[in-house]
């Protein structure tokens, strides 16, 4: 099969939306299908990329780590024509994804569409009063109902996410595909010792200091100030315990005010990001890593701990209901006496190897081949549907189930999301 993936951000940047399309590309190509790029000028990318085509981006005003490119290229609009593509794939809900309708819709092709983040809990990023995040917040699920329903078929990484599609009133079928992990970049056994060591001495880690660790994002959606919170009464307790943290963005400063008036800033380490491509090894430094966060569709981070063999303390969460088990591999905490008592067990219970088995045993199902044989599963449904309708000499206009995919301007999304408003007002 010939397929084109579009998405607003691509690697070498680093978050899970990245991470999934690279994976996926890999994948699909290993079983020896043809996967194209569609992605931002994104700066540090390759010169020489197979297969990746970029278009001229800028920063996003609001989140300035993110890019945002064209709503369309022309010269870039004749190659895809020339490519035979059988289904595109969007990543995004912004300019490429609206890139990818439009030529799907000049090609008479299906679109299949991932829905890969909550927004409404992005909003306080552009709304800053109480009335406003209202109104951004509805604003958001009428627009991703939008989204997804010019779109065929829509795949979710967790029953969470889907739920919240439902509450949107999305009416395309939404297939459930949790986005798999390169498992061996995260194995122990990946690395040697020495190598783990040094990193350790390089961040100021004694060698019998157990490790409390967060990578990702630093932002305030992450709630990773409850989680300092919550570390500086602990860390008064024991003194072998640190808090490590690896990742940037815009909350970084506040969180460094928050340690220093917590009297804990010889406690904590503020390691800053970590190239991508050596991020395995650093979960290595911890003894267990934790979240606050309640803004994850699936919490690849979670899984990516696991996949090194760390039991995990997180914030409870429907997307942890199929890889989180109490006891077993980890703790949920509602409260910071949860919190402070999972960080007793997993710590100081003497069931470190026991904890560390049951992480592995628990991420074996999303491996990255897992992840993309299922995609590509749904791509060929498509296709089967699509060639059955060109079978029939109805290709000129698609069928119901296959269309619309494309709205031909802002005043046609804006008369759509108007005329929703009255279709629920009355």
């Amino acid at each position: 099969m010939n397929i084109g993936l579009f998405t607003e951000t691509y690697y070498p940047e680093i978050n899970g939306v990245a991470n999934s399309v690279y994976m996926l590309k890999e994948e699909l190509e290993r079983m020896g299908h043809n996967a194209y790029v569609f992605t931002t000028t994104t700066p540090g990318a390759p010169k020489a990329e197979r297969n990746v085509f970029r278009v001229r981006s800028i920063p996003c005003a609001f989140l300035t780590e993110r890019r945002v490119g064209m709503f369309y290229s022309p010269k870039l609009a004749h190659l895809i024509k020339r490519l035979h593509l059988d289904v595109i794939h969007t990543h995004t809900e912004f300019s490429l994804g609206i890139f990818g309708r439009i030529m799907a819709r000049e090609l008479g092709i299906p679109v299949v569409h991932t829905y890969h983040t909550i927004y409404e809990d992005y909003t306080h990023y552009i709304a800053h009063f109480k009335a406003l995040d209202r109104r951004a917040k509805a604003f958001v699920r009428v627009y991703s109902r939008f989204c997804c329903n010019t779109a065929e078929r829509v795949i979710v990484p967790t029953q969470k996410v889907r739920q919240l599609l439902c509450g949107y009133r999305v009416s395309r079928n939404i297939d459930v595909i949790p986005t798999g992990i390169d498992l061996d970049k995260f194995r122990r056994e990946t690395y040697n010792e020495e190598e783990v060591e040094r990193i350790r001495e390089s961040l100021g880690i004694g060698k019998n200091e157990k490790v409390l660790l967060y990578i990702g994002r630093v932002s305030q959606e992450k709630n990773i100030a409850e989680i300092l919170d919550g570390y500086a009464q602990y860390a008064g307790m024991h003194e072998d315990v640190r808090f490590v943290m690896i990742g940037s963005g815009p909350e970084l400063e506040k969180l460094e005010e928050q340690a220093e008036k917590l009297g804990i800033t010889d406690r904590v380490i503020f390691a800053g990001a970590r190239p991508w491509d050596e991020i395995g090894k650093y979960y290595l430094l911890g003894d267990v890593f934790v979240s606050a966060s309640q803004s994850e569709t699936q919490g690849l981070t979670y899984i990516e701990a696991m996949a090194a063999g760390l039991p995990v303390v997180a914030k409870k969460d429907p997307c942890l209901d199929d890889v989180l088990r109490d006891g077993v591999n980890g703790y949920t905490f509602t409260n910071r006496e949860e919190f402070l008592l999972a960080l007793d067990h997993v710590l100081y219970s003497g069931r470190q190897e026991e904890y560390a088995k049951n992480s592995l045993e628990a991420v074996k199902r999303y491996s990255r081949e897992s992840f993309a044989r299922s995609v590509l599963a749904l791509y060929q449904d498509l296709k089967e549907e699509a060639d059955t309708v060109k079978a029939a000499g109805e290709n000129e206009q698609m069928p119901q189930s296959l269309g619309p995919i494309y709205f031909h301007s802002f005043e046609e999304v804006r008369s759509g999301i108007h005329g929703s408003r009255k279709r629920k007002s009355g």
